[in-house]
């Protein structure tokens, strides 16, 4: 799932933006290859319809804004944002990534959001040589496929999963743990990284369906409430987690529950209840969205109407990545794929420099704990590395 640092103005301060006047209708370095300078698109690949939507449509919003940005400045030679809806399926993602790579005229794409598409759309984006810049797909292993195509613009949940887990250990000192995930290559992958540091505080492990398949979970809520834990730890998404959260709950099971940046979106606490949600702690590599430097959130409410929502500022700054570099000519797939890979800059949300398997540099990512208090997602603490 899951971005505070030091940022400047939006995407459009990027270091590489500004390079010296570099407009796409001007010779840049893919000139001699016949590049079209205009008439160029970047993609948004993520959920926007179905019980995963609410994290796909932050981020697609935050790509509509830096879009929408980009063409005012440059309303010579505009770019058009493709909304591709997976709705958090890996089964569709095969079939939209092709999509994408079928359209000459789609030079990077903003995702896939999720962990378990991003496995696999990733080694057709490879193949084809399309970039991908994921806002939220935290999957370790998805750096370690060798696809030169891959970056994401978030710590993974080996930085995450630790976190949580010295969270559960250190401020809330349970220990008797339950742990839950959903199977998913995210769920699961976070919950291992959370009973690493819990070790034998975890008195309890089950699994369930995810991708709503499963919306009955008396099974799991009986063995935990037999358990007698002081915490409960779920590796998944919103949509089960409000829904296990609920059931907990009207079984008399007081225990908090502690998740990742799957459960970080207020839709979490409208499928649990409010009153069910309420001192839950959700975790995630981003820093509060509504935080973000310069005049990010005002633009963002201006144009979709709502506050931006967990992601929606690091998919602003993975689409004007792509951005600076349409903004500097390289308009071939070979050639934006170059940019994106010794690219250094600033955003709304962090500091942007890839490392090894296009990773973040691990100085700039930082875990924020936060707690569902009033009915609503609000910040609680920067979590210290474990």
């Amino acid at each position: 799932m899951r971005q505070k640092l030091t940022r400047v103005l939006g995407g459009v301060a990027m270091l590489a933006l500004v390079a010296g006047g570099a407009a796409c209708s001007s010779g840049g370095d893919d000139a001699a290859s016949g590049g079209d300078k205009c008439g160029n698109k970047i993609a948004f690949f993520g959920a926007l319809t179905g019980s995963s939507a609410a994290l796909g449509i932050n981020e697609n919003n935050g790509v509509k804004l830096a879009v929408d940005k980009y063409n005012k400045e440059n309303a010579d030679c505009k770019v058009e944002l493709v909304e591709l809806d997976s709705q958090g399926s890996p089964d569709q993602a095969p079939q939209l990534a092709q999509k994408a790579i079928d359209d000459p005229k789609i030079l990077g794409i903003v995702g896939p959001a999720y962990s378990g598409e991003s496995e696999a759309a990733g080694p057709l984006f490879h193949e084809a040589g399309l970039v991908a810049i994921t806002a939220s797909a935290t999957r370790p292993s998805l750096a370690e496929q060798g696809w030169k195509t891959f970056f994401r613009v978030v710590g993974n949940d080996l930085s995450q999963g630790p976190a949580a887990g010295t969270y559960i250990k250190n401020v809330m000192k349970a220990d008797r743990v339950f742990v839950i995930d959903d199977q998913s290559a995210y769920g699961a992958g976070l919950a291992d990284e959370v009973k690493k540091i819990l070790g034998p505080a975890v008195v309890g492990t089950d699994k369930v369906q995810g991708e709503g398949k499963q919306t009955e979970f008396s099974a799991v809520v009986t063995k935990v409430k037999a358990a007698n834990v002081k915490a409960i730890f779920y590796g998944g998404y919103y949509q089960e987690a409000g829904l296990i959260r609920k059931q907990l709950t009207a079984a008399g099971v007081t225990a908090p529950l502690v998740a990742g940046d799957g459960v970080n979106d207020p839709a979490y606490i409208t499928s649990a209840g409010a009153a069910a949600a309420e001192g839950t702690i959700l975790t995630c590599p981003c820093q509060p969205a509504t935080e973000a430097r310069g005049t990010f959130v005002e633009e963002f409410k201006a144009l979709n109407g709502t506050d931006p929502g967990t992601y929606s500022d690091t998919a602003y700054d993975a689409a004007n990545i792509l951005l600076a570099g349409i903004k500097a000519g390289k308009t071939t797939r070979e050639g934006l794929l170059e940019f994106v890979k010794g690219y250094t800059g600033e955003g709304v949300a962090a500091s942007y420099k890839f490392v090894e398997g296009g990773e973040l540099d691990p100085a700039q990512v930082k875990i924020w704990a936060y707690k569902v208090q009033g009915g609503k997602v609000v910040p609680d603490q920067e979590i210290p590395k474990a």
